[in-house]
Order: structure tokens, then sequence, then C-alpha cells
């Protein structure tokens, strides 16, 4: 028997044309029987990098029976108007490096193997969550995966800053974990008891979206070792990206 949580994640691969460009991670998400694919808004576009791809694609399962089955769904990334088709937020701090993209269940195979967290899986556990608490990042680290299975690889961090806090002000909370290019777009989530899960078979609380390690400015390249720091941004910024 999958894990659920594996199946919530899809791989995402960016492309201008025909030519591949970077690999990142992504996750679904379901509201009023609407799906959306969630990841990083930078790996739609990222001005400072000059990465401007015009679609994605999407590893789906298409055998319940046999997760060896998979195709790739491209989804382009811009109308024939110009008009980009993921929604991307911001608040009072600026820019939120989280984007949506609401997806055609039509277009997806009929019998496609996959799990959605819910507005219900981003239930209020803000005074359980403490400074150290063990969370998990379910994605693509530089691409790499179970490429038989199609499945993604977890990794393990603990809240690194005041879970419920605006981090330096920005709507994310840190993360202290070994990630990887390719992550960027991946669910950090952390299991809960059957009993208080929205689901038996899906217990997992949708704390954040994983977006990019951090850094400091004036680390000595030669001296000193990376922070192992990452930013986070609130699963709650979905509703707001998600609402009709």
């Amino acid at each position: 028997m999958t894990d659920s949580i594996l199946l919530a994640a899809t791989r995402v691969c960016t492309f201008q044309q025909q030519q591949p460009l970077t690999n990142a991670s992504g996750f679904f998400f379901e509201r009023d029987q609407r799906l959306f694919l969630v990841t990083s808004r930078h790996v739609m576009v990222d001005e400072p990098s000059n990465h401007y791809p015009d679609r994605i694609e999407i590893e789906l399962h298409t055998n319940p029976d046999n997760l060896t089955q998979s195709i790739g769904f491209s989804i382009p990334l811009y109308r024939r108007n110009g008009q980009s088709v993921w929604r991307q937020g911001s608040d009072s701090a600026g820019s939120v490096d989280v984007a949506v993209i609401e997806l055609e269940r039509s277009a997806l195979p009929p019998n496609m193997a996959w799990r959605a967290f819910t507005p219900e899986h981003l239930a209020n556990l803000q005074g359980q969550i403490m400074v150290g608490s063990s969370v998990l990042v379910v994605g693509f680290p530089l691409g790499f995966h179970d490429t038989l299975h199609h499945m993604p690889v977890v990794r393990h961090a603990i809240i690194a800053s005041a879970f419920g806090l605006r981090f330096q002000g920005k709507g994310y909370f840190l993360t202290d974990g070994r990630t990887h290019r390719g992550t960027s777009g991946a669910p950090v989530v952390m299991r809960v008891d059957p009993e208080l899960a929205v689901t038996v078979d899906f217990p997992w609380v949708l704390l954040g979206v994983h977006s990019s390690r951090i850094d400091v400015g004036t680390r000595d390249l030669v001296q000193d070792e990376v922070l192992g720091l990452n930013s986070t941004w609130y699963a709650d910024i979905l509703l707001t990206l998600t609402a009709h």
C-alpha cells in the first residue's frame, strides 16, 4: 500500500517550447470541486535569473493498480492574449512566492491516481506547532525520484522559527533541513493523529509551500558553511488564491 502523501505531490518540469529548463515540485489542492496545481511562483517566472518558460509539464499516474504507468501532462502558461494562466498573490510585504493553476478535470486521465489537500487540511494547529516540531518536505530534489513508480521522496526538517509569526515581516516561516534545487513548490506537512485527521487514510496537515534556501550575504564562502535554513510560505495563502 502506497502512503497517500506520495500521491499528493507531482514533478514539475518547465520548458521554453521544446527546450527543457528546470525541475521543480508541486502538489494538488482541491476546493469546491475545483482542482489546482500548487507550486512556487518563481517556477513560472523568475526575473532575476531570466527564467521565462512558456509551459510546464507534470507527471500523472494513470492506473491506480499499477503506479509504473504515467503520462506527462503539458500545461501552457499563457493564453493567446498573453495573459498568464497562474494565480499569484501578494501581501503587505510584497509578492508571495506561491502560484496556483486550475486544472481542467475533463482533460485529466479518467483513472488518475492522486490525492489532494483541501481547506480542511489547513487546520489551525498553531498552538501545537512549536520550534523544533518535526515536518516533512515532499518533493523532487534535483529532479531525483523513484523513476519506476514516478514517486517523490521525503526529506525531514524541523520548524526553525516561531510558527504563526511572519519571519522578518514576510509571509513565511523557516525550516531547518537539507534541501536542493527542484524542491521549490513542495508541500511542507505534518502527520496528525488519525482521529484528528480530515480522513483516516490522509492524516496530514498542510503547513506551507517550500520556496528556497536562505543564505546570508555576509557569509564567508571559504570559512562558513551554508545555513541550511529554508523559507516556507504559510499555506493559508491558498485560500486567497483559490477563491472564486
